[in-house]
């Protein structure tokens, strides 16, 4: 019988259960009890945070990591994004990926007109009086190395927070920074 977990992968750690460099990192297994077993299906880079899904079978990381399967994004960008730029990010952007350019695949782009109700970061972002901030919602269904953060910045808006609120139907929901479900099934 296969476990599956949804997690809210604080800021601040990797989304893998061993790190085989002598540098201190903080790990996921660290944050729960996880089946000797568990693999993270994709991953958030040590600056992200949010929706994690685990799983002890490997078929299962197949289908969420497909283009099927939506991934949705909070970013909170430098400066206020313009409509110009979230039509950039909906078309498509340049972005470099292994020393090569890539276009990304058209997506759903809106910027927030609210900031998301989402738990404080455990690292302060930057204070306001640096210059304004905005939110956006970024919808993929790829998912290159940084993608989300690469797309802003290629529109003129570097990220400066990234959550992941979305897998396909899973939902980030009331989940705190570290804390992990156990859950019967994957409902994408």
């Amino acid at each position: 019988m296969h476990h599956h977990y949804i997690l809210y992968k604080p800021w601040g750690y990797l989304s893998q259960f061993t790190y085989n460099l002598k540098r201190n990192k903080k790990l996921l297994g660290e944050l729960f009890d996880f089946d000797p077993s568990t693999m993270a299906i994709g991953r958030l880079d040590e600056d992200s945070e949010g929706l994690l899904l685990l799983t002890t079978d490997g078929m299962m990381s197949e289908v969420v990591r497909s283009k099927k399967v939506e991934k949705e994004y909070y970013a909170q960008v430098d400066g206020l994004i313009t409509d110009e730029a979230v039509v950039q990010l909906a078309n498509g952007v340049q972005i470099g990926v292994h020393g090569q350019k890539y276009t990304t695949l058209p997506c759903a782009a809106a910027r927030l007109t609210e900031i998301p109700n989402l738990p404080q970061r455990a690292r302060k972002i930057r204070d306001e009086r640096h210059g304004p901030t905005s939110w956006v919602s970024i919808t993929v269904t790829e998912g290159k190395f940084r993608q989300v953060r690469k797309m802003t910045s290629a529109v003129g808006f570097p990220t400066l927070r990234l959550v992941r609120v979305r897998v396909g139907n899973i939902h980030l929901g009331d989940l705190q920074p570290g804390e992990a479900r156990e859950i019967s099934a994957f409902n994408l």
